[in-house]
C-alpha cells in the first residue's frame, strides 16, 4: 500500500511563495494521479491542482491557475506543490491525495477517487 508523506509549509508573509513535497513509500509512485487539496475549519475539502501520472492531464481551480503549480518526479516517487503570490485566503490545511489510474487520460478533482492521503500540512499567510 502507498503511504504518503508531505513535508513543507509554515507562515508566509502575503506575496511570498512556498513549496510543499509529497512523498510516496511502498509503492511506486507512477501510474498514481495526485492531487492536492485544502481544508479550514467549517469549509469542505476543495480540490486545488491534481496531475495525471503521465502529466499529460491536469486539473486546476481556474483562479489559481496563474500561481499554483504542479509538477512531478516520478524517479523520486515525489510530486511538488509550487504556490506563488499567496493570499490570506490561502490559509489551510493543504493535504496530498493519491490514485492507481492505469490509462492517465482524465485527472479528477473529486476527493472520493483518492484513495491515498497525507496528514496535511498547515500553511498560513499573513496579512
Amino acid at each position: 500500500q502507498v503511504q504518503l508523506v508531505q513535508s513543507g509549509g509554515g507562515l508566509v508573509q502575503a506575496g511570498g511563495s512556498l513549496r510543499l513535497s509529497c512523498a510516496a513509500s511502498g509503492g511506486a509512485f507512477g501510474r498514481y494521479d495526485v492531487g492536492w487539496f485544502r481544508q479550514t475549519p467549517g469549509k469542505e475539502r476543495e480540490a486545488v491542482i491534481a496531475i495525471s501520472w503521465n502529466g499529460s492531464t491536469t486539473y486546476y481551480i481556474e483562479s489559481l491557475k496563474g500561481r499554483f503549480i504542479i509538477f512531478r518526479d516520478n524517479a523520486k516517487n515525489t510530486v511538488y506543490l509550487q504556490m506563488n503570490s499567496l493570499k490570506p485566503e490561502d490559509t489551510a490545511v493543504y493535504y496530498c491525495a493519491a490514485e492507481f489510474d492505469p490509462y492517465g487520460t482524465v485527472v479528477t478533482g473529486r476527493d472520493s477517487y483518492y484513495d491515498y492521503w497525507s496528514q496535511g500540512t498547515q500553511v498560513t499567510v499573513s496579512s
